[in-house]
């Protein structure tokens, strides 16, 4: 069960605080977990100094971790250097997408329309190459397209995109619709559950973006790891029969998550020795087939899961050494 009050937002950033002292190659993914839990605590300024500590070595998403920061400083009345850091970051032109749509988000939550609008179109023009875009990039357009309608600006090509992109029952210029505020203070029953059906489809798009940094993940075992496991606990030969039914399994499982509409799905790497040590950490042992997708979710919170589907142009995630176009992306 999630945390759902400030004590307990303490207590799971506590615990995050010390897994990282556990897992040392997992440090970062784990802390900024723990700052986000800090935030939900109220306690903003422990979360900012955990983003210091973050950006004090080499971190892997400097970029990330400083839009954060922002975001965090303006909550509590650091606004002059949020907006330092902002200004930074678009100086320095991240090449990944969430840093810029953190720190537009930023602007907009105080009523910076102008700003925020400028740098998610800045950061659409940096990062949009081709047709292809990945799930943060169309994120980053969802937003763009709100706080375009926001401005009462007309539909531009990205907006178009914005709108075929969106999987919602509301349509995105309804959902983004301005004039959505009067009908909070009617007493209308009709018009209130339309504005509940709106909100739970944007709540959608909500948990789309926080769940950003822990996605649906499905293991995928190597060929030799998964021979190694087999050999060691033959009770799985019923999860994996085959090691080419297990390609199949992972690939026909994602599309139909997908076609569900389950975001952010991604792929994990798995070895025996990390999954018997997670089967240690559980009391229990390997061969239970309960465990695994627990240690699934576990590597995809220490931000060990790759995303999927990959460019049809990109290697495919099986490592046959062919373009998922050509590989398990064939239709």
């Amino acid at each position: 069960m999630r945390p759902d009050t400030p004590a307990a937002h303490t207590t799971e950033a506590e615990r995050l605080l010390r897994t990282a002292g556990q897992y040392p190659e997992d440090r970062e993914p784990l802390l900024l977990q723990a700052a986000a839990h800090l935030e939900l605590a109220g306690d903003r300024p422990a979360a900012s100094a955990l983003y210091d500590s973050l950006l004090s070595p080499a971190p892997a998403n400097p970029h990330l971790i400083r839009a954060l920061k922002a975001a965090n400083l303006w909550e509590y009345g650091h606004e002059a250097e949020a907006r330092a850091i902002i200004d930074g970051l678009r100086s320095a032109r991240p090449s990944d997408a969430a840093p810029w749509e953190i720190a537009a988000e930023t602007l907009e939550a105080h009523d910076e329309l102008e700003a925020a609008e400028s740098t998610l179109t800045e950061a659409a023009t940096l990062l949009i190459t081709s047709e292809e875009l990945p799930h943060a990039t169309q994120s980053l357009l969802i937003t763009r397209h709100r706080v375009r309608r926001m401005l009462a600006l007309p539909h531009d090509d990205w907006d178009v995109t914005a709108d075929r992109l969106h999987g919602g029952a509301v349509p995105l210029d309804e959902l983004h619709d301005p004039k959505r505020l009067w009908s909070l203070g009617s007493s209308d029953p009709a018009e209130l559950q339309a504005e509940i059906t709106r909100l739970r489809s944007e709540l959608g798009t909500y948990r789309t973006a926080l769940s950003r940094p822990f996605p649906v993940a499905v293991l995928h075992w190597p060929e030799p790891e998964l021979d190694e496991l087999l050999a060691a606990y033959p009770e799985l030969e019923a999860e994996y029969p085959t090691y080419r039914a297990h390609l199949t399994d992972i690939e026909a499982s994602l599309r139909e998550l997908a076609q569900a509409g389950t975001p952010n799905l991604g792929i994990v790497p798995a070895t025996v020795p990390s999954y018997e040590a997670f089967a240690a950490s559980e009391s229990t042992k390997p061969s239970n087939a309960d465990l695994l997708p627990q240690y699934a979710t576990t590597l995809a919170a220490r931000g060990r899961a790759t995303a999927w589907p990959p460019a049809r142009t990109s290697p495919c995630w099986c490592g046959s050494g062919r373009t998922y176009g050509e590989c398990h992306g064939a239709e």
